[in-house]
């Protein structure tokens, strides 16, 4: 028997068993479709998570007064730990947040070729409001200065940036993002400049209004009010502690820019050279880092669930197959008997095998992709296939039909064609 006369009487089997090949190839899909499904899902995250923290670009870095830490899960979790012991190690005056004046002494006082921003949070899910319309409280007050949009990537599509007098006198105008103005006036978002809006229940001038930059689910970078961090420092919302933007021209220049960047607040936190850092140099791309490192931990997770499933599914296929061996008994004789050969009984119930198999392989990367990417769709990510994943699971399907197959294939090439023929 050639190996194509072999896969079309195996075909021919597996669809003649319709029920019990339906059923298996059903367990067999939802495990892969788990699995598909979750790495999907996961995937989509990261893109969301790249995208999100690139509002500074390579060639910019922040200063905080410490560094930034994402916390998941409960309080005693191993990050909260250590967490709490790198604290126990540094010196009291780690978290000494940034004031107004330190802020201001750097920016004047940074002898490097680079853009300088001083900024400083206003406040969260606030609700804007214009006339009888509202926003919903998602909209985030920032506080910055003339380089706060070039340090951060936002661009003005109409009316202007805050000026010097502007940032001094911390009076109260504001730029506005894309997703407050359409919510506030329609879908002629230019008419709000010059407009008074309130935010959080006290007034503010639009002054810009800045270009659409993409929201994810995780930063709402277009639903932002920023006016000065002068203005912002009058609230009891504002962040304790000022942040510092540098922006360098080229990629290239970004290391050197931080060395200066460190030795001249170093010097304005007035540190002796053999004192640690008591603030924190922090790109984008790293914090992005640190989230998809927890989206590693939920991978493993996914693939064990899904390989846990696979091993039910193996099983329960060779459970399948034992029964294929004991009701195709006769059949096995008879082949054996018109000269058929011990390895091709054993090729067809391995193929039988296999065949079931990447069917539900077939069925399960279609199914987990789509819901997957039912998830990349509300993180408005774009279509995603893991490649790596999709070849992964062919392959893992195909290991499964074979060890599933193995010993059944080997019982029916074994059985004595006599025997096999007078099998009642």
């Amino acid at each position: 028997m050639t190996f194509k006369d072999t896969f079309l009487i195996s075909f021919r089997t597996v669809r003649s068993n319709k029920l019990r090949t339906g059923i298996t190839v059903a367990i067999i899909a939802f495990g892969i479709m788990a699995l598909m499904g979750i790495i999907t899902a996961i995937q989509a995250m990261e893109h969301s998570l790249r995208e999100s923290f690139s509002f500074m670009g390579s060639n910019a870095f922040s200063i905080r007064h410490k560094e930034l830490t994402v916390r998941m899960g409960g309080p005693n979790n191993e990050s909260t730990k250590h967490d709490k012991r790198k604290v126990k190690e540094k010196k009291s005056n780690l978290n000494k947040v940034i004031t107004k004046e330190e802020a201001e002494y750097f920016k004047n006082n940074l002898h490097y070729p680079a853009q300088v921003s001083i900024y400083r949070r206003g406040g969260g899910s606030l609700e804007c409001s214009y006339d009888n319309k509202k926003t919903n409280p998602i909209t985030t007050l920032f506080g910055g200065d003339e380089n706060y949009l070039a340090v951060n990537g936002y661009t003005i599509v109409a009316g202007r940036n805050l000026n010097s007098i502007d940032v001094n006198t911390g009076r109260s105008v504001c730029l506005i993002g894309s997703n407050t103005a359409k919510t506030l006036f329609g879908s002629n978002p230019e008419r709000s400049i010059d407009k008074i809006i309130r935010v959080a229940g006290l007034p503010y001038r639009v002054i810009g209004l800045l270009k659409e930059k993409g929201s994810s689910g995780f930063l709402r970078q277009d639903d932002v009010v920023i006016t000065s961090y002068v203005n912002v420092s009058k609230l009891s919302t504002a962040s304790s502690s000022f942040l510092i933007g540098v922006m360098v021209k080229n990629v290239s220049e970004i290391e050197v820019a931080q060395d200066e960047a460190i030795a001249a607040f170093r010097s304005v936190r007035k540190l002796h050279p053999a004192e640690a850092d008591n603030f924190a140099i922090e790109k984008s791309d790293r914090i992005a880092e640190m989230f998809i490192g927890f989206l590693s931990g939920i991978s493993g997770s996914a693939g064990a669930i899904g390989m846990i499933t696979l091993i039910g599914a193996a099983i329960g296929l060779m459970n399948i197959m034992l029964v294929a061996v004991n009701e195709r008994t006769r059949e096995v004789g008879l082949i054996k008997a018109i000269g058929g050969k011990s390895k091709n009984v054993r090729m067809q119930f391995l193929m039988e095998s296999m065949i079931i198999s990447l069917m539900g392989a077939a069925f399960g990367i279609v199914l987990g992709v789509l819901i997957g990417n039912i998830f990349a769709a509300f993180l408005k990510t774009g279509f995603i296939i893991p490649w790596n994943w999709v070849f992964a699971g062919v392959l893992i399907c195909t290991v499964v039909g074979l060890l599933a197959g193995l010993y059944p294939a080997q019982k029916a090439s074994k059985l004595n064609p006599i025997d096999a023929l007078r099998y009642e």
